[in-house]
């Protein structure tokens, strides 16, 4: 197997673990008769496996070239990133309207939505803006496929959903969760209501963020820190 060969497999199969699970109810299905935590442990480790299993094809795929690396684009993902881990910190559990990451068991109310004030798709632009920040570094031909199909991928995520919730949601209830929007941080009465879980959130996406900075160079092979 060549070393586009196995990229494209790779690629592939990552590709596919998310989308067979959505075709004719399989994902519930599969819910009902293992049960929701069984389920969501086994297709988080198999997706583990196969982002692991895509990143090491990426590294052995021909190198082609398409621009060259410039010092300044390594600063991208490195101050990029850590807005990444805090979007994903505030947005797992929260009650969203209807995206990743939102909690079934706590309901969305949209005289009060907490964080979805600030964005009702947390986790997918996270990831829209992990894969993003790491194309300008990344400038030869299979990392940019990689990183560009990664950030398009939450994008089309974001509107699929969206068609979904409003199905359940009126267009005014949804306003007041967007898909982003920094004016709650500068509203006094959304941080009274939501300073406690937000700071608390935050704290935990900044050290999970500098553990994985120092973590890079060890498991990715490329050291983070710009020059």
């Amino acid at each position: 197997m060549t070393g586009w060969q196995e990229f494209a497999l790779a690629l592939g199969a990552f590709m596919l673990s998310h989308l067979v699970p959505r075709i004719g109810g399989l994902r519930d299905r599969l819910i009902q008769a293992i049960g929701r935590r069984v389920y969501f442990a086994l297709y988080g480790a198999l997706s583990l496996a196969l982002l692991a299993w895509v990143i090491v094809a990426a590294g052995r795929a021909p190198y082609v070239a398409l621009w060259d690396q410039a010092a300044w684009t390594r600063w991208a993902p490195f101050l990029l990133t850590p807005f990444v881990f805090v979007l994903t910190t505030c947005g797992i559990g929260s009650p969203l309207p209807d995206s990743l990451g939102g909690s079934r068991k706590r309901t969305f109310d949209p005289g009060q939505p907490g964080f979805s004030a600030i964005s009702r798709h947390p986790l997918l632009l996270a990831l829209a803006l992990w894969a993003g920040a790491h194309v300008l570094p990344n400038g030869d031909l299979a990392h940019v496929v990689l990183f560009g199909l990664f950030a398009a991928f939450p994008l089309l995520a974001i509107w699929a959903f969206d068609r979904r919730a409003m199905k359940t949601y009126s267009a005014q209830q949804l306003q007041s969760a967007p898909i982003l929007s920094l004016r709650p941080l500068l509203n006094a009465d959304w941080w009274r209501r939501n300073t406690r879980p937000v700071l608390i959130r935050t704290a935990i996406g900044l050290v999970l963020w500098a553990g994985a900075l120092h973590l890079h160079g060890p498991v990715i092979g490329v050291w983070p820190f710009p020059n």
